[in-house]
């Protein structure tokens, strides 16, 4: 079965609030509309239609990087007409899978659903919610054949009380849709032409309207304003943590983890409450991440402990580290095995062997730093001169005492010591001692300035 897909997405979003076209607001850190088009893309491999009216541009740019052809709705009059834009894009002999860009939690497995059902040339997803209030209600016959679909607001009291309603995602053959779509009317309580009359049509030609319903119905759950995005957030984050713990990941409170991209998880990996994973992000086997953390395309080897209220961005993090608190890695920053990054410290496009220390509030930018060296407090690395960054190295076994600068470019050889208090400007050979400092003064008999009684009561 050849299967061209067809995404709707040319409401306005007018409860939403905003001049960001609604498809685009973001669940799980991506656009609502790509994971519509990520779900259809495991059950088509055509180049999905997508349907745009309101903030079309900004829609057009926002899916630049994926691979849609698009059609344009003037005017909203309703499902029929989005459509009918896109019958030149439609082959007869493909069905039509016709999704909804602001409907995220839809499941490729729904989809297989709905093709499978689909043998006669049309089927329609449906949901049973306990308050289908606002959802067009499935009309059955006796015999539990599907006889029609009726808005809410065209519903008798009868139909009001059924509880099988309408995803309005359905699967139908090109060819009946080229035929039945310039056929629809609008005799309604919109005026508006309804894709949902396609039904009728189909059972007065006798065509039989197959059916896959949704085991979940929240799959089905519509965004129109920002209640309902933070709500299908939950439900998607819910899923994921789901998913995680299933894999044997132990997370101490799934409500409050984010995942806002991918998380790859290895054995006995504990992630505490409060994180935030954004981008790719690995965590190798026994990882520990502490709370309030924030991760973003990081990979992160066996045994890495991560302290609390870190943030970790574009790193590479060598087995057996540990990482915080209050630590701060910025992007191109990889660390060797066991390197121990404390708390305050800031880590910024430096390379870091294996078994380094950098404990206390130091800052290290710029910079390649071999194994064993230990980097005191107070540390950092001028790595600017007001146009261009310069690069610091430090060789195996370099000691650096605490309040030091070094003032890049310059280089430090294998073994050198540095006194506490040194301003580094030059190279400097292997086992040698460094110290700039002042040498310190005592002065005796010195009295620090005090205001009397008589001036400090004149004030």
């Amino acid at each position: 079965m050849s299967v061209t897909v067809v995404v709707l997405a040319a409401g306005q979003g007018k409860r939403m609030h905003s001049d960001l076209p609604k498809v685009l607001h973001r669940v799980a850190g991506k656009p609502m509309i790509e994971h519509v088009l990520d779900s259809a893309a495991a059950v088509s491999d055509r180049t999905p239609v997508v349907v745009h009216g309101h903030g079309g541009e900004r829609l057009v740019a926002g899916l630049a990087h994926r691979g849609v052809t698009w059609a344009e709705q003037r005017e909203q009059l309703g499902t029929g007409h989005a459509v009918a834009q896109t019958l030149d894009q439609i082959p007869a002999e493909d069905t039509v899978l016709i999704l909804y860009g602001d409907v995220p939690l839809l499941t490729s497995r729904a989809l297989a659903d709905l093709l499978d059902a689909a043998a006669s040339g049309f089927a329609v997803l449906t949901a049973r919610m306990s308050d289908p209030s606002g959802y067009g209600r499935i009309v059955r016959g006796t015999d539990g054949s599907l006889l029609r679909i009726v808005e809410h607001k065209d519903a008798s009291e009868d139909e009001l009380r059924i509880d099988e309603i309408n995803t309005g995602i359905m699967a139908v053959r090109g060819a009946l849709l080229h035929k039945w779509i310039p056929a629809l009317g609008n005799d309604n309580a919109q005026g508006e032409y309804y894709l949902t009359d396609c039904v009728a049509m189909a059972v007065a030609e006798g065509v039989a309207v197959g059916s896959a319903t949704l085991a979940d119905a929240a799959e089905a759950m519509g965004v129109n304003n920002r209640r309902q995005l933070a709500e299908v957030e939950r439900l998607y984050q819910a899923r994921l943590a789901d998913a995680l713990l299933e894999q044997g990941v132990t997370l101490l409170d799934p409500s409050r983890l984010d995942v806002r991209g991918t998380l790859v998880c290895g054995r006995d990996v504990v992630i505490d409450v409060n994180v935030v994973i954004e981008g790719d992000v690995t965590l190798g086997d026994g990882v520990h991440v502490g709370p309030n953390n924030v991760i973003r395309d990081a990979r992160i080897d066996d045994g890495v402990e991560i302290l609390p209220n870190c943030v970790i961005e574009s790193v590479t993090i060598g087995a057996s580290s540990r990482i915080g608190p209050f630590a701060r890695l910025r992007p191109e920053t990889t660390l060797g095995r066991a390197v121990h990054i404390g708390n305050f410290v800031e880590i910024k496009k430096s390379d870091i062997a294996a078994g380094s220390k950098v404990n206390h509030l130091a800052y290290v930018g710029d910079a390649e730093i071999g194994e064993r060296v230990n980097v005191g407090a107070g540390t950092i690395t001028c790595n600017y001169d007001g146009a261009f960054k310069h690069k610091t190295v430090l060789e195996d076994d370099v000691f650096v005492g605490s309040d030091t600068q070094l003032v890049a470019p310059v280089r430090v050889g294998r073994g050198v010591t540095i006194g506490a208090g040194t301003t580094v400007t030059e190279d400097v050979e292997a086992g040698r001692l460094v110290i700039s400092r002042v040498r310190q003064k005592t002065i005796s008999g010195w009295e620090r300035p005090r205001k009397d009684n008589a001036s400090t009561e004149k004030k």
